[in-house]
């Protein structure tokens, strides 16, 4: 069986360089979509909560109105048997019976007075509960043409990098079967830690790239001849030469055009 070969320290150095240029080609991807998503996740829920109020609301609506409903259905029947209270007077036998008759009359005016009492608090009701509907109707239309909007802003951005992405992705999952993996969770733990996401920089003038701290001529001279890793004491990201960093970003470039 052979044996497995022994990747250099070169080739572990061009695969995270390469590894870098296509995850901050994907941040770069990512920051122009901006807070996009996030609003439209927010806009959603706010939708979400505003299409529950106005259901609340009309569920209210529709209470009041089957109130109504049996209010008028309640006076109809006291004012039947008014009338008929009324019409059985005219044939009592005495008194006694004419007091009973006019009391029960009396009663049934009463909830018909009632009855119409709560007609008009729940007319009164309904009314409120329908200038809430159109307020927030209102409000849901207005949200919902943010949310098109917006959407659409989005779905711009993503149909013209979307490709592009697709592809970076692809390439940084085959780029990072390529790394160590104790680099390759280094390389990441020094993503995570640092704002803009490099963990790998080239040296620029004779510092790392974004530090205003010198690095040494030796220091920079053993990054040039590849031979180990080496980590920017200032700043914590790995380092490479200019060359090799200029080889991988043209590689790169003719892989994506």
């Amino acid at each position: 069986m052979a044996a497995k070969k022994e990747v250099s320290v070169e080739d572990k150095l061009r695969a995270l360089y390469n590894l870098q240029l296509i995850d901050s080609r994907i941040d770069e991807i990512t920051s122009v979509q901006g807070e996009l998503p996030l609003e439209i996740e927010d806009l959603d829920n706010e939708i979400a909560g505003l299409t529950a109020r106005i259901e609340k609301l009309n569920q209210d609506v529709a209470q009041f109105e089957t109130e109504v409903s049996n209010k008028k259905q309640n006076i109809e029947e006291s004012k039947e048997l008014v009338k008929k209270y009324t019409e059985q007077q005219k044939s009592v036998r005495n008194n006694r019976e004419f007091d009973s008759l006019t009391k029960e009359a009396e009663f049934q005016e009463l909830e018909i007075e009632l009855a119409e009492k709560k007609i008009k608090e729940a007319y009164a009701k309904i009314e409120h509960k329908n200038e809430a509907i159109n307020k927030t109707t209102e409000k849901l239309n207005a949200q919902q043409t943010h949310l098109d909007h917006k959407k659409s802003e989005l779905d711009a951005i993503l149909s013209e990098t979307a490709n592009e992405q697709d592809e970076l992705n692809k390439l940084s999952v085959k780029m990072a079967k390529k790394i160590d993996n104790h680099l390759l969770v280094a390389y990441k733990r020094i993503r995570t830690n640092v704002a803009n996401g490099l963990a790998v920089v080239a040296i620029e003038r004779g510092a790392a790239g974004g530090s205003y701290f010198t690095i040494p001529p030796q220091v920079q001279l053993e990054i040039a001849s590849r031979k180990k890793i080496t980590i920017d004491e200032y700043s914590g990201r790995i380092l490479v030469d200019p060359a090799l960093a200029e080889e991988e970003k043209e590689k790169l470039a003719s892989i994506l055009n």
